[in-house]
């Protein structure tokens, strides 16, 4: 996946309460939703292995 702002990887970063997708060039984040529309295979599957995932 790619970030919106700068076109860089984004990968799953995960802290105590949530997950988020963090862009490895820019560091911005996103909430789930505003990329799940775009999510790949891959990350799919990464974020299947999480029983629920909450919106903050």
């Amino acid at each position: 996946m790619q970030c919106k702002k700068c076109e860089g990887k984004l990968e799953v970063a995960r802290s105590c309460w949530r997950v988020r997708m963090r862009c490895l060039k820019c560091g911005h984040e996103y909430q789930i939703h505003e990329v799940a529309d775009r999510l790949d295979a891959e990350t799919e599957e990464f974020l299947s292995r999480y029983p629920s995932i909450i919106y903050d």
